[in-house]
């Protein structure tokens, strides 16, 4: 039998926590926490079976047909209306779109890094981040966080000790708006100065944005790419605020970029999907696409409340939690000798799964911390999912040779 053998960079494709739990979490009477999807329900989608039908009917050889490499001129044009809702300047001439910002996200790793690169990114970050990264042979170094988001400090610390030893970052990957996992927001006393030193050290940054239209406190903080245009990459998404499904990303990207990220787009999917561009147009033409995104935000503020309520009841005091004031996620950290893979077990046989801190972090980190989704699922059901939590918790104490004082839940 003929053997044959992958590349080398396959092995850094690795399989995602959430998938992992995804077969899990379908199971009868299992409360998900794991998944950070939209509730679709909360959107009113059903205008897109009448705009699709008409389009197909009336126009099929512009939403069936290939396009344009770049995107629909009307779609960019709507883009920069999105983006000026969070008060950003951004020119058509700038947007490229794509499949989900994922693919923007490998695109820009693909131009920016050879195998072997270093890339900083915020510890913890997007898992799917971190596949991107091992994909390309890529390596992520972390820069610390706290209660106010990615620390400047830190970020001078690290870019201090990698120019020391003669090596510079491609980038700084970073997600300042409602991070996942973490649901942390960078302060807003912090975002110029992160810029800034990255300038000092002539590096550029991704920001990747895909929640931040999803603002609980309606308070519009500055991005990244309006200190520096032309050092910070923007992505964007349709997908917390219409529909993944559609698979419509886009990347704002500065002028020494756009050339090349047309044309590696190009040969990634020649162009992106015309329909799918067509239904993401008329939302922002034709939907009252504000308060459509309004009233899905205050329902998610009100599971992140629910959650975070149950929450702080039910769990000891040496738990700790964040507080998000948008978006879909809550990180917790447990004591420092407890291991959420091993959590994991009680909490399944409680009936409610969550996804690994560990998976977070490129070096191992986070065996004491979880990510807690709250956007797909209804108040009741959180209060009762924090209730199993806190029991599996309880579990896992017991469990323990040297146990720490239990949590005090009823069944």
């Amino acid at each position: 039998m003929t053997t044959l053998s992958l590349a080398r960079r396959a092995a850094g494709f690795v399989p995602s926590p959430v998938r992992d739990v995804w077969e899990v979490s379908m199971q009868p009477g299992m409360i998900s926490l794991a998944g950070g999807n939209p509730d679709l329900s909360l959107m009113g989608l059903g205008w897109m079976a009448s705009v699709s039908a008409e389009t197909i009917q009336n126009q099929p050889g512009r939403v069936l047909q290939y396009g344009s490499g770049t995107g629909d001129s009307q779609l960019r044009a709507a883009i920069t209306e999105l983006m000026a809702a969070e008060s950003i300047d951004a020119d058509p001439e700038s947007i490229q779109v794509t499949s989900g910002s994922q693919m923007g996200l490998d695109l820009i790793v693909k131009l920016l890094c050879d195998p072997g690169d270093i890339v900083l990114a915020e510890g913890p970050t997007y898992v799917g981040a971190l596949g991107v990264f091992g994909g390309a042979g890529v390596q992520t170094r972390h820069v610390a966080m706290d209660a106010q988001g990615l620390i400047p400090e830190d970020l001078e610390r690290v870019l201090g000790e990698l120019a020391a030893v003669g090596t510079a970052p491609k980038f700084l990957y970073s997600i300042p708006n409602f991070h996942n996992p973490t649901g942390i927001t960078l302060a807003t006393e912090r975002r110029e100065r992160v810029v800034r030193i990255c300038a000092r050290f002539n590096i550029p940054i991704i920001e990747d944005n895909p929640y931040g239209l999803l603002n609980f406190d309606d308070h519009t903080r500055p991005a990244l790419v309006s200190f520096d245009p032309e050092r910070v990459i923007y992505l964007g998404s349709f997908s917390k605020i219409l529909a993944p499904g559609l698979r419509v990303g886009w990347v704002s990207a500065p002028h020494w970029l756009r050339r090349p990220l047309q044309l590696a787009a190009e040969s990634t999917t020649i162009c992106p999907s015309s329909l799918s561009q067509e239904l993401a147009s008329q939302f922002i033409a034709t939907r009252p696409w504000r308060k459509d995104i309004a009233a899905a935000t205050a329902a998610y503020r009100r599971r992140a409340n629910a959650l975070c309520r149950e929450l702080s009841t039910m769990l000891p005091q040496n738990v700790n939690f964040t507080l998000p004031v948008g978006g879909f996620f809550s990180w917790v950290t447990l004591p420092q000798d407890w291991d959420t893979a091993e959590l994991l077990e009680h909490a399944i046989a409680r009936q409610v799964v969550f996804v690994q801190g560990s998976s977070f972090y490129a070096d191992g980190q986070g065996t004491n911390q979880l990510r807690l989704a709250f956007s797909a699922v209804a108040e009741e059901q959180l209060a009762e999912g924090a209730r199993r939590l806190a029991n599996a918790m309880n579990d896992y104490a017991a469990s323990r040779v040297t146990a720490p004082a239990t949590l005090t839940v009823d069944d």
